[in-house]
């Protein structure tokens, strides 16, 4: 199951790592880029490593520098023997990055004692107007593709423009287009979609609405950049319990084998089925995680 929500927590504060042990994040994306000075970076890489070689790996992604940069390889060598979920790629051009990704993974995993393939990589694939005009290529998947996200902050600054959202707080146009495309281009891709973050950490009431609307569209889990997002998000992206009672009587109305229903005066089909399929099982999926 793809984690509901991502939390950032830069890599190279102690403090800062040392309070996410408790968190109620599905993941945590240790960050060895944007909150990263350059400076800090072998540090941030030594801690990364230790907590990865400390921590639950399944909850652990590491976001790495961009591919080509001075940082990326280094990044890697550094965190891949920890044996994370996956890497976070930013940055990238288009699924070509991922590409020279997999070549070098498959050479640490290797080396570590890995299972080949098991580092997933989750790109954030907006963030230059090169990569929102390739979007359409990752319909074909490149190796280890977990699922697809956006960034927004990046993009307005590749496109100069003075800001991403209008006065009501809701994005500019461009940047909803490029939202959509991305979610197009996950599911062309048979991957989840990620929801961007929502950076004004104190708009409680703002991330709410944009976490429900994200689920509505389609997205399955949400960036958080602040430990005080993610019970907002995993909220939203959690089945209500009138939601999975629904569902279950969308599932027994079809009983039988039928190719239609019907349920509370309304036609039902195959659709509805699949769809209240999706929710039973992200229901399960989510209780055997808490319980875990």
């Amino acid at each position: 199951m793809i984690p509901r929500s991502f939390l950032f927590v830069p890599a190279d504060s102690e403090k800062k790592l040392a309070k996410t042990k408790t968190s109620p994040a599905d993941a945590l994306i240790l960050d060895l880029e944007d909150s990263v000075a350059p400076e800090n970076r072998v540090r941030a890489r030594g801690l990364a490593r230790e907590y990865l070689q400390a921590g639950v790996s399944a909850k652990l992604w590491v976001r790495i520098n961009p591919v080509g940069s001075a940082d990326f390889v280094a990044d890697m060598a550094a965190v891949v023997a920890g044996a994370p979920a996956g890497l976070v790629v930013p940055k990238p051009d288009g699924p070509e990055a991922l590409h020279i990704l997999d070549a070098h993974l498959i050479a640490l995993e290797t080396e570590a004692g890995l299972p080949i393939g098991s580092t997933r990589l989750l790109p954030v694939a907006t963030e230059t107007p090169t990569a929102v005009l390739s979007l359409p290529a990752w319909r074909s998947p490149p190796p280890r593709l977990a699922a697809l996200s956006w960034g927004a902050e990046d993009l307005a600054a590749a496109l100069g423009a003075a800001t991403n959202r209008d006065e009501t707080g809701a994005f500019l146009f461009i940047h909803q287009m490029v939202r959509a495309q991305v979610l197009l281009a996950a599911k062309a891709a048979g991957v989840a979609a990620i929801e961007t973050l929502h950076a004004d950490f104190r708009d409680r009431d703002g991330l709410a609405r944009v976490a429900r609307a994200a689920q509505r569209e389609g997205f399955s889990g949400m960036l958080a950049i602040h430990p005080d997002q993610v019970e907002i998000i995993n909220a939203a992206f959690t089945p209500s319990d009138d939601d999975v009672a629904y569902a279950r009587r969308v599932v027994a109305a079809f009983t039988g084998g039928a190719g239609v229903a019907q349920l509370d005066g309304k036609m039902l089909d195959r659709p509805h089925l699949t769809q209240a399929e999706k929710v039973l099982a992200l229901d399960r999926a989510i209780r055997s995680r808490e319980h875990a």
